[in-house]
This record gives C-alpha cells, structure tokens and sequence, in this order.
C-alpha cells in the first residue's frame, strides 16, 4: 500500500493531523487577508512590502497574545466558545476596550498655530521651487 510515495505504508493518523493542521493556516491566512489587509496594499519597494508583512504578522500576535485580556464580544448568531480561547476576530472586536485600559506612551498632541520658536509677525517664505527634468533625445 505505497501508493508509488517510497517505502512504507501510509500512516493515516498522520495524514488526518496535516489535513486538520492545513484547514487551520487557510483559514490564520484569509483573516490576514480579508481581515488584516494584508494584500490590500501597493508599494513601490519590495522592502515597503517586507515591512508591511512584518508588520501584518506582528499584529496578528499581538490579538493573539491579548487573548485572555479581552471580553468575548459575539455576535447575536455566534456560538460561546471556552473564555480562554477567543477567535482572533472577536479579540480584534474587543481590542479597543483593552487599548483605553491600558493608555499610550504618545505625547499629547501639540496645538495647532504659530509655532512656538517662530518670532511674531515672520513668515517662513515660499517653497523652493525645481525645475522639470526633460528627457534629450
């Protein structure tokens, strides 16, 4: 019963568990995808997308590791599921609560206006203006 794959017989158990393991990552990549943004964007670099990957996943651990920190918040057609094992959308659901609880490390945000090191009554002039590059034939 080598099916033409080598020596040896097929191991079923192991065949159930990569199935089941494959349906599990389709299904981590279509939230990326769908949920995330991952393949929303276009860049101009290969690097900007780089970033952009890393930082996609860097989120997705991020809802991964807040897990035990948010409140299920279900949908009124959404079954209950264990309190430790929230789905990544509804953690994304309750983020915000776990994000005013928390607070930010950002500064306030300046006043808009005169800028506080500029003398009164100067103005910082016109923008530097360059000429048009022309292609010669």
């Amino acid at each position: 019963m080598g099916y033409g794959l080598g020596r040896g017989s097929l191991d079923l158990d192991l065949l159930w568990r990569a199935y089941v393991r494959r349906f599990d990552l389709e299904h981590d990549f279509r939230f990326l995808k769908q949920t995330l943004g991952w393949t929303t964007s276009c860049f101009r670099h290969p690097e900007q997308a780089d970033r952009w990957a890393w930082m996609i996943l860097t989120t997705y651990a991020q809802l991964r590791l807040a897990r035990p920190s948010v409140a299920d918040q279900r949908l009124p057609w959404e079954r209950r599921l264990p309190p430790d094992q929230p789905t990544p959308c509804r953690v994304l659901r309750g983020f915000s609560s776990l994000l005013v609880a928390l607070g930010t490390p950002a500064k306030a945000p300046t006043p808009c206006g005169r800028s506080p090191e500029r003398p009164k009554g100067r103005h910082s002039g016109r923008a530097k203006r360059y000429p048009a590059l022309k292609k010669v034939s």
